[in-house]
């Protein structure tokens, strides 16, 4: 896949996206998390980029948001399924849903929709969800006890580029090599030229180092999932609750499918890393690491040991000198070591025994340390006593090799056994999070008594296939247009309980009267969101819903005012270009007629509407001028009405759903009409008799 071929996707991006390990089937999977992970690339840009990608494997061109109004309906209707999340990255992911005007989009969006239905959002599985988080790749891990060593400059490039945890050094001959291996626990030749040589040190010749990155520096793949230890536990947690929720669940459901991981082998290899990558729970390695770490404390330690008991004995005992050996001494030069061997030798025994015995206890040494520790203190009496700096440090760098033999050993075994948990914990992870997603699509379906639409072909409906007669009048839909059923918009400012159905079928061009405050702009929405849900491939809040798929929504809000000539000018400018070319458009204008004087707003909405009409369109216009429109236009204006059923006790009573083929009373209408009734009289009479 040309990467810059994806819309919206510029060569920043695409240099971007390519330090991914698979840039063409990460982008062609639609994983935001996967996407965001590429350097500079947030959840919001992966989400334009995988939205990007979608369109690109369906060749969707399309443009279904034409308007602004048809744009808020959109963010509304996106707005909802967010509320449903719960990870940042489910409110990201459906962000790749959007109203297309591509069948193979439409049906792979509707089949994903289909099944996240069947879900039954459970409290528990929700509650596990809010720990699970898209995994993330850690900062880059120092190794300074390994290096790389190459004598070739391009292999030098690639090394540093591949494995940036180590240092990788320039070598000429095995000279080079033995020099490195003093200086480093390990080191790693990369070329086969030197295979066979005999250096002393750790030396390993592996031309293969830089493309199995697990065995040459296991830290990357530690630090992983240290890095994500809580990611991981969380998306575990939740694959268990899920499987709990099934198993006490209805038992004729589907099974919950297996983790794509074992968690038990999962929760075993994170139980020996450390929260900064480093092996835990060995015993014999956090006996080495410790007796580096307490050395120099043993052994001064063990010097007070020895030291104590010394003191102790010389005040305990009297040591008498003859002059003449006194004499003999100090002729001789002799310092108190001389007097401490001959009269104190036995206890100086003693006291080496003790401070070697706790050297050994405190560092908890095995038998093969325990020689050299002994030689911490020699034999030659003095006082205090004074340890062997050359011995002391020979121990500690065997102490510390032995410690990073271990580490390397357990960290390598450790690492084998991660790598093979490290697809399939992805996967685990990618699956807990797209269940949010299905679960929110879910809860979106059942809190709006959701159903799947149907979304036809236009082009390829047979002109003969004119079914049943169907709501408000009009046929089935298989025509064309639009058909709702039991429609209500969880878009209206009041609880979605109080929300009254709207049955609307439209094929054609339209006119919708009606009352104040009858439920016209709110019908329009209700049309408007049935369709941009639809062709996002989701549920829609209708008992029953079909419609054609739609090459562009063309939405007008109603004017706040009439316009002024410049933007009067501008709206007709809007107009004449969608009667330019309206096939396969659905077009939704509220009261346009505010826009200047009724008289020319009648006359222009009767040409709009006729020329609409010539291109087969799917329009519906709501206007109070329902008469002077059908007046204006040289064609038969089909009318629908929101029919007020009457006032009681001041308030207005609607039947909500349009009645095709009516002209629908007027607010003012009903009151003249209910004065008529109940104060009688000439005057209400003729009042009424003038509408």
């Amino acid at each position: 896949m040309e990467l810059e071929a994806i819309p919206g996707v510029g060569e920043k991006t695409a240099r971007a996206l390519r330090e991914l390990d698979d840039p063409a089937a990460t982008v062609e999977s639609g994983d935001v998390a996967a996407i965001a992970r590429a350097p500079g690339v947030n959840e919001a840009r992966a989400a334009r980029v995988a939205r990007g990608a979608i369109r690109r494997r369906h060749d969707d061109a399309s443009r279904v948001l034409a308007t602004d109004r048809a744009r808020e309906v959109y963010r509304g209707a996106l707005g909802l399924l967010k509320e449903r999340t719960v990870t940042d990255y489910a409110e990201k992911r459906l962000e790749t849903f959007y109203p297309s005007a591509s069948a193979s989009r439409i049906a792979e969006a509707q089949a994903f929709a289909a099944e996240a239905t069947k879900h039954d959002p459970d409290p528990a599985v929700l509650d596990a969800l809010e720990g699970v988080e898209p995994l993330e790749d850690p900062p880059t891990v120092r190794v300074r006890d390994r290096c790389l060593a190459t004598a070739d400059a391009e292999e030098y490039a690639r090394a540093e580029a591949r494995v940036p945890e180590l240092s990788v050094e320039t070598v000429e001959d095995t000279r080079d090599i033995a020099e490195l291996a003093r200086s480093y626990a390990s080191v790693i030749v990369l070329d086969e030229e030197f295979a066979g040589m005999d250096v002393e040190g750790d030396v390993h010749v592996r031309p293969d180092a830089l493309s199995t990155p697990a065995e040459t520096v296991p830290e990357r793949l530690l630090a992983f999932f240290a890095e994500n230890r809580e990611r991981l536990e969380a998306a575990a947690a939740v694959h268990e609750t899920v499987g709990a929720a099934d198993r006490t669940g209805d038992a004729d459901g589907d099974a919950a499918p297996e983790p794509a991981a074992d968690l038990d082998a999962l929760r075993d290899a994170l139980s020996r890393l450390d929260e900064d990558g480093t092996i835990v729970g060995d015993a014999e390695l956090e006996r080495l690491t410790a007796a580096v770490d307490d050395l120099d404390t043993a052994v001064s330690t063990a010097e007070s040991v020895a030291d104590d008991h010394l003191r102790e004995a010389i005040r305990e005992r009297d040591v008498t000198i003859e002059g003449t050996d006194f004499l003999s001494l100090v002729e001789q030069g002799a310092r108190v070591d001389s007097l401490l061997d001959r009269e104190l030798a036995d206890e100086y025994d003693t006291a080496m025994g003790r401070a070697r015995e706790h050297l050994v206890d405190a560092l908890e040494l095995a038998p093969e340390e325990v020689d050299l520790a002994e030689r911490v203190f020699d034999d030659d009496p003095s006082f205090p006593v004074e340890r062997d700096e050359s011995t002391v440090s020979r121990l500690r760098t065997e102490l510390a090799a032995g410690r990073d033999r271990r580490a390397a050993r357990l960290k390598a075994e450790l690492a084998a056994d991660l790598g093979e948990l490290h697809g399939p914990v992805e996967e685990l992870v990618r699956d807990a999070l797209e269940l949010d997603v299905e679960l929110a699509i879910a809860r979106f379906a059942r809190d709006f008594d959701c159903v799947i639409p149907e979304v036809r072909d236009p082009d390829g409906r047979d002109e003969g296939d004119a079914g049943d007669e169907g709501v408000g009048g009009a046929d089935d839909g298989s025509s064309g247009g639009f058909r709702i059923e039991g429609g209500r918009s969880p878009l209206l400012d009041v609880d979605f309980a109080d929300v009254e159905p709207v049955d609307y079928a439209v094929d054609g061009v339209r006119l919708l009267s009606g009352v104040n405050s009858g439920g016209k702009t709110s019908t329009l929405d209700l049309v408007a969101l049935v369709v941009v849900l639809a062709q996002m491939g989701m549920p829609v809040p209708a008992e029953e819903a079909a419609l054609d798929r739609f090459e562009e929504v063309h939405y007008y809000a109603k004017s706040q005012g009439t316009l002024d000539a410049g933007a009067f000018e501008a709206t007709l400018r809007d107009f004449g270009d969608l009667v330019e070319g309206a096939d396969g458009r659905l077009v939704l204008v509220d009261e346009l007629e505010s826009i200047t004087e009724p008289g020319a707003s009648a006359k222009i909405i009767a040409g709009i509407l006729e020329a609409l009409d010539d291109q087969d369109a799917v329009a519906v216009f709501v206007s109070h001028l329902a008469r002077e429109i059908r007046e204006a236009a040289d064609y038969d204006v089909a009318v629908d009405g929101i029919e007020a059923v009457g006032l009681v006790d001041g308030e207005l009573r609607v039947n909500r759903s349009p009645r095709e083929g009516h002209l629908a009373r007027s607010t003012p209408e009903l009151i003249v009409e209910k004065l008529a009734d109940d104060r009688g009289g000439d005057f209400y009479g003729d009042l009424l008799e003038k509408f």
